[in-house]
């Protein structure tokens, strides 16, 4: 007799490898401005640095080439923020306190980058020697 298996079959592929999942998702499209406020003596500073790390990278910034990245560096002592001003209406604000990098582009993926629209694939064309090579393969 044996015992029902229900994990995964291999482990996971740690932290980093989830951000990277997530940045992939990131799409800046509904995105007007994103400003990311923190001050560099508090002791959770480091997920609002990470996050503005993450967000600047060519990759995502190519998703909207209009959107302006911000980042607030200010000496009061206040809790990290990010505030994410979208095109259409509204903003999204996250208190970056107790969250990781992880948790806060799960969130951004969830309400930020589920507004934007899919892109609609043009057809391609195919001529006629491609369809000759697509057959002899």
């Amino acid at each position: 007799m044996s015992i029902y298996y229900s994990g995964t079959f291999k482990r996971s592929s740690g932290v980093i490898s989830a951000i990277t999942k997530q940045l992939k998702k990131v799409n800046l499209k509904p995105v007007k401005k994103i400003q990311v406020q923190f001050d560099p003596f508090h002791p959770n500073a480091v997920t609002a640095r990470d996050f503005l790390f993450h967000i600047t990278t060519p990759k995502v910034l190519e998703s909207n080439l209009n959107c302006v990245i911000k980042p607030n560096v200010v000496c009061d002592r206040s809790e990290p923020e990010i505030k994410v001003d979208l095109l259409e209406k509204g903003s999204v604000k996250f208190l970056a306190n107790n969250l990781t990098v992880l948790e806060i582009l799960q969130q951004f993926n969830k309400h930020v980058s589920s507004l934007a629209k899919p892109e609609e694939e043009t057809p391609v064309q195919v001529t006629k020697l491609e369809k000759k090579r697509q057959k002899k393969r």
